[in-house]
């Protein structure tokens, strides 16, 4: 299970209302190979279910994750910040063993 923060909430709920996505939208989370760490994050809205697909809601976000996602992701917080320091979504993944300095990328 994901689950997101305020913050992240009201920035997915920004992004919805400023694309016109309608109800049948919901958040895409996933994980790639790629990045510095070996494993890189993935975020998208999406209106299409694929088989394997396992579902969340937290908030009010109705969150999708491909089950091989899913094993990696077990446990995360979303996050969003807007600070000095850097503006975006930040993953806390306590499955990481580590992450690269920009927060993009990861390894288990």
């Amino acid at each position: 299970m994901i689950t997101i923060t305020d913050r992240a909430q009201n920035k997915i709920n920004t992004l919805i209302s400023e694309n016109s996505y309608d109800n049948s939208y919901f958040l895409r989370v996933s994980v790639e190979s790629g990045g510095c760490s070996g494993l890189s994050y993935k975020l998208d809205f999406d209106n299409q279910e694929k088989p394997g697909d396992q579902f969340f809601e937290d908030k009010g976000i109705r969150i999708a994750l491909d089950i091989k996602s899913f094993l990696y992701l077990a446990g995360t917080e979303l996050d969003f910040t807007d600070g000095i320091n850097g503006k975006g979504f930040n993953f806390n993944n306590p499955n990481a063993s580590r992450t690269c300095a920009c927060g993009e990328s990861f390894s288990v």
